[in-house]
């Protein structure tokens, strides 16, 4: 894709004969330039030269020209070449400018626009740098569709099919195309429009090299943006115009403006009703004009600009002058401002004669129209506006106090819950010591061991000894130095439970310190650790039940035997811990509660358990 081919083609299925230019590895071969599109050689014959005064010309068999450049100027040595940009250029090779060129394709665009390509007017030469379509996929000769700058009034970009207006991009207002807002540079091109008395024409650039894009106007009616991709997807079209319904030429008539984002998309300007009297639609003022000082202006903002065909315009005329001048015609209907580079209303003047078309609403637009009124219609549509100002003011000021009030509303419950919680905390805090003050002086007859003894115990807390996890924390087999084995339980830094549930396990365990022995010597995981596609085939049905079975035992003792009646509320699966002979045996008393005497329930400050 690096560098362009220039060479004899015939495009889709015809057997015709043409000079063509396209991108050297672009296996589609799409075609950006054709020499002889009007007429193509109709056999295999053919030649392209250039002359000794540096005119290419293309004959056929009996040497008859078919096509031929052009140039004023002589050349001592003239030669042909194919730039990487995809430009055929003709230049004298003993001038050492190698920018200028006695001859050049793109001075005489076909369908397709490529990167450095003027695309424009110039007006001391008369050269219109304007695409049209081919006539078929394979007839490059014109087609229906052509775009271009039209100068008949201030320049503007029309799309037209046949003689008839499909789209309009509007004039050029010092930042962008009236008809486009949107339109900016961006991280992969570039654009450049220039607009004085000799030339207009835009120019584009991609940033990226490796990146190959063109301007293309397509047989069925779309000027589109095209990107090179993959040799599997070939050219994507990026972009197209017209984009929507509102770019469609004069869809809502005269006086009117078009907004996608409305029902129905078509609206008058403020001033003016509908034309009951023409079915083609539009509007109409509501008031004739008097054509004297009792007319005056209304500014409408956010519009793209009407058609420009038929317009006056002034480069260098102050737009303060520019409204007198506009009230003094009687055929004078509008007038804005020619370039607002500086500002909405900074420079020059351009004055509408005829009915306003083409109005499009464009929320991102910083250029204003001032449209002509009788005078009691002014006064009411600055009163009509004024009012909505003010319902919109009001609309505004609800809003803002309702969001401020639902902002107070959230903030006292946030502070609600907060001081909720940092009480039903102290509660916690304070639950928790009574507890603790309620069994400081109770012996649990419990052995006790410092570190030092656990960590030997453990083999220094390794992996390769952890049992189990829970909320807690890891639980760590262990064996002491007369043998006896141990189970360990290390709190974890990310645990939820701390001391509370610590004294409050050893308090439900103490009861049967026998039966906690013997849990805390589990050779075995969990039940539910085992019971996976290998292990699960060493319970049976016996095995199982003998497990259940062992667990409502438990559950018996500690509800109804112990001398605590206990409820565990956290029984499941991982609490349950099987020995060597698969006796089951209920661990993990963190969060139980215990009943004395003939208690046979408790009040709990939260929410726990399974």
């Amino acid at each position: 894709m690096d560098a362009m081919n220039v060479t004899f083609t015939s495009p889709g299925t015809s057997k015709n004969r043409y000079v063509g230019i396209w991108y050297n590895k672009d296996p589609t071969k799409a075609i950006v330039w054709v020499a002889n599109r009007e007429k193509p050689i109709t056999d295999s014959s053919g030649a392209l030269k250039v002359t000794d005064t540096g005119v290419l010309v293309l004959v056929n068999h009996n040497n008859t020209v078919i096509w031929s450049s052009s140039t004023t100027r002589s050349a001592r040595n003239p030669v042909a070449k194919l730039l990487n940009s995809g430009n055929f250029v003709v230049q004298d090779e003993s001038n050492g400018n190698t920018e200028d060129f006695l001859w050049q394709s793109f001075d005489y665009p076909g369908d397709t626009i490529l990167p450095g390509q003027k695309f424009g007017r110039n007006f001391s030469t008369g050269l219109n740098w304007g695409t049209t379509s081919w006539k078929s996929s394979d007839d490059p000769s014109q087609g229906n569709f052509s775009y271009q700058f039209e100068i008949d009034g201030y320049p503007q970009l029309v799309f037209r099919e046949g003689t008839t207006k499909r789209f309009s991009f509007g004039s050029w207002n010092g930042i962008q195309f009236s008809g486009a807002p949107i339109f900016k540079n961006v991280s992969i091109y570039r654009y450049v429009v220039v607009s004085d008395e000799e030339e207009l024409y835009f120019i584009y650039w991609v940033v990226d090299s490796s990146i190959h894009q063109r301007l293309q106007i397509s047989l069925d009616g779309f000027s589109q943006r095209k990107s090179w991709s993959s040799e599997d997807t070939g050219w994507i079209t990026v972009s197209h115009l017209p984009a929507d319904d509102c770019d469609y030429y004069g869809k809502c008539g005269a006086y009117a403006s078009c907004d996608t984002n409305s029902f129905p998309i078509c609206n008058c300007l403020d001033g003016f009703v509908q034309n009951a009297a023409d079915a083609s639609g539009g509007c109409v003022r509501r008031t004739s004009l008097s054509c004297n000082s009792s007319d005056g202006f209304v500014k409408f903002s956010g519009l793209k600009l009407p058609d420009t065909e038929g317009t006056w315009f002034n480069r260098s005329m102050r737009f303060e002058d520019c409204r007198i001048l506009c009230l003094n015609n009687c055929s004078c209907m509008a007038y804005a401002a020619l370039d607002i580079s500086k500002g909405p209303d900074s420079n020059g003047c351009i004055l509408w004669f005829g009915k306003l078309m083409d109005m499009k609403v464009l929320t991102a637009y910083d250029e204003d129209i001032y449209v002509r009124m009788a005078g009691k219609d002014v006064e009411a549509v600055e009163r009509q506006r004024l009012q909505k100002s003010k319902k919109w003011k009001q609309k505004i000021i609800i809003v803002v106090s309702s969001v401020l009030s639902f902002g107070i509303l959230i903030l006292c419950l946030a502070f609600i819950i907060y001081r909720s919680k940092k009480m039903r905390k102290k509660g916690m805090i304070k639950e928790e010591r009574e507890i603790i003050n309620s069994q400081h002086d109770e012996d649990l007859d419990l052995p006790i061991f410092d570190i030092d003894t656990l960590t030997s115990a453990t083999n220094n807390f390794s992996t390769d000894n952890i049992l189990g996890r829970g909320g807690f924390g890891a639980v760590y087999k262990g064996v002491l130095k007369d043998g006896q084995e141990i189970a360990v339980k290390r709190l974890s830094q990310n645990s939820s439970q701390g001391f509370q549930e610590f004294k409050n396990e050893v308090a439900c365990c103490q009861t049967s310190a026998q039966e906690f022995s013997k849990a805390t010597r589990m050779l075995h995981s969990s039940r539910g650790k085992i019971v996976d596609c290998e292990k699960g085939k060493l319970l049976d049905w016996p095995k199982r039940f003998l497990i259940l079975n062992g667990i409502a035992r438990g559950l018996l003792y500690l509800h109804q035997d112990s001398r605590h009646r206990i409820v565990h509320r956290d029984l499941k699966a991982g609490n349950i811990l099987l020995d060597d002979e698969w006796n089951p045996r209920i661990s993990d008393f963190g969060i139980a509660r215990s009943f004395v005497g003939n208690e046979n329930g408790a009040i709990t400050s939260h929410i726990v358990g399974t």
